[in-house]
């Protein structure tokens, strides 16, 4: 009897247990489907296997559902690190990043990818996409110009690397208009200097064009102010020289046309100076 009695109390016990058990569990479940802050999809994506939550990510980027598809790929990364499905969904996280404008989140995705898969198929497109994320935040020639920089070596990285690769015209594109902002800012700082007259400062920056940046849009102005430059020092034959390698490569610019008229003023004309940094620098321009 007392064994019975104590199977009996421990089944009505347990019997209770799975009583409020089950009730608590009704609970918590009511509470999630009212509760506007649990998302349910994402509880239970926490159970998918590696390839579902890859192929969902894709699905969700095709239909336009660009931040579902960023978490999607996330939860690959997240909840199967060492699976295949992991690898392209990394650098997916990356595009998707960049697709929000979250450009530090996007470098970030595509610099691990690289670190962890160097040599696969997708490193050309990691590559890419830290570029882009860095060009998208090139700011205007008055700012500080480090993202040009950062545009520039990211993008080279594109063509060095990768030169095959489907992403090189366009990086050379991306390259081109860094080099035009970088030399930009030299421009606008080389023309402050030069309102205030001060000349070797001037010249410094102008120089930085003309040797580093010679195939921007900026080179015609900053030969012609390395005339007005070297002109107002009295330095004559780096003006002249100046000059004559502006004629020489760009002979209808006006920025050449203003220089003569400036170097007549003093009864001189342009005259190249062979030994010359300048002479040496026009070498490698358009026209040379």
């Amino acid at each position: 009897m007392v064994v019975a009695g104590s199977v009996g109390v421990k089944k009505t016990a347990r019997i209770v247990y799975l009583t409020l058990f089950a009730t608590a569990s009704s609970v918590v479940l009511s509470a999630c489907q009212s509760d506007p802050d649990i998302d349910i999809s994402k509880l239970a994506g926490e159970t998918e296997s590696a390839d579902v939550l890859y192929n969902q990510g894709l699905a969700n980027l095709n239909s336009g559902k660009v931040t579902e598809a960023s978490r999607k790929f996330e939860a690959v990364d997240r909840q199967h690190p060492f699976s295949e499905e992991a690898r392209k969904a990394l650098v997916m996280s990356a595009f998707t990043n960049y697709r929000q404008g979250r450009n530090e989140e996007a470098i970030t995705a595509g610099k691990r990818y690289l670190n962890l898969y160097p040599g696969s198929s997708d490193a050309a497109y990691a590559q890419y996409i830290i570029g882009l994320a860095y060009w998208k935040q090139i700011p205007s020639v008055t700012q500080d110009q480090r993202t040009s920089q950062q545009t520039l070596e990211a993008m080279q990285a594109v063509v060095e690397k990768y030169p095959e690769s489907e992403y090189v015209e366009d990086a050379n594109t991306k390259i081109r208009f860094a080099r035009d902002q970088l030399a930009g800012k030299e421009m606008q700082v080389g023309r402050y200097y030069l309102e205030r007259k001060e000349y070797i400062a001037a010249a410094s920056r102008f120089r930085v064009v003309v040797e580093k940046y010679p195939m921007t849009n900026q080179i015609e102005e900053a030969l012609a102010r390395l005339v007005e430059t070297y002109y107002a020092m009295g330095v004559d034959t780096e003006a002249q020289t100046a000059a004559a390698v502006l004629g020489h490569n760009y002979p209808d610019s006006q920025w050449y046309a203003d220089s003569y008229k400036l170097l007549q003023s003093k009864g001189l004309e342009p005259r190249e100076n062979s030994g010359s940094w300048i002479s040496r620098a026009g070498k490698s321009l358009l026209g040379a």
